[in-house]
């Protein structure tokens, strides 16, 4: 089985898990004001563990819900098990797995899988982007006020108040403005043609990982900038390539 074989697996399964427990009571670990996580964040993170480090037990897996294997490795298995848990939380289905892979530093293999919609991205280094099976590309919008932009707003004062700020200015040049709640699916959005544009002033590395491979193979562009003091969080400009998101920032 192939790595990207083995990541699909994996992100089908635990998206299965997910998709069963989709409006159930969900026992929630812990609870701060503009975040939730849930004991299936941790539940979905053994099960796609199990399954990486089970057909590859000499690599890294480093996730949202912490580390596992051999943290030595060159090859690290990048994963969040549910992106998007404050909308699973409260019923709203726009969530997502998303797994990667980076070997050497580099990353060469991402999966987004979305339980609800049955939308699964995949991309390999040198590979296709496709969903579905099928090749994606970006839009070839280049106005944009013909453009529709997605903002994060972050969890603390100042990403906030960022986020906030880069909304009112793009809201008066783009034709739609969004706040989604999943970057992964946003970031899986523009490689599709979708979403024109995403931005926040900070993300982590597991939330967007696989779509940096994603959103670059189908022929946009991802800049991140390394967040001053935290350790793999990223401000992030990702986007079809064409449209002038510096105007907005």
């Amino acid at each position: 089985m192939t790595d990207l074989e083995l990541a699909t697996q994996a992100a089908l399964e635990a998206g299965k898990l997910i998709r069963q427990n989709f409006g159930s009571d969900a026992t929630v670990d812990e609870a701060t004001h503009h975040d939730i996580k849930l004991a299936l964040d941790k539940e979905s993170q053994d099960l796609i563990t199990g399954i990486l480090l089970g057909a590859r037990p000499t690599d890294a897996l480093y996730g949202e819900e912490g580390l596992a294997g051999n943290q030595d490795s060159p090859r690290q298995w990048i994963v969040d098990p549910i992106d998007g848990t404050v909308n699973f939380f409260y019923g709203i289905p726009h969530f997502c797995v998303s797994i990667a892979l980076r070997v050497a530093g580099e990353i060469v293999v991402g999966v987004i899988h979305d339980p609800m919609v049955g939308e699964t991205w995949t991309v390999e280094k040198g590979g296709p982007a496709l969903l579905n099976g099928r090749p994606i590309q970006v839009s070839k919008r280049d106005d944009l006020a013909e453009s529709i932009l997605y903002v994060g707003c972050g969890k603390d004062e100042e990403a906030l108040r960022t986020g906030v700020e880069r909304f009112h200015r793009a809201s008066l040049r783009a034709r739609k403005m969004r706040m989604m709640g999943s970057a992964a699916l946003g970031m899986a959005y523009i490689a599709s043609g979708r979403i024109d544009g995403y931005i926040e002033s900070r993300i982590s590395l597991w939330d967007i990982a696989a779509g940096q491979l994603l959103v670059e193979t189908a022929g946009g562009k991802v800049d991140l900038t390394a967040v001053p003091g935290h350790v793999d969080a990223w401000s992030i400009v990702a986007s079809n390539g064409k449209i002038p998101l510096e105007e907005i920032l």
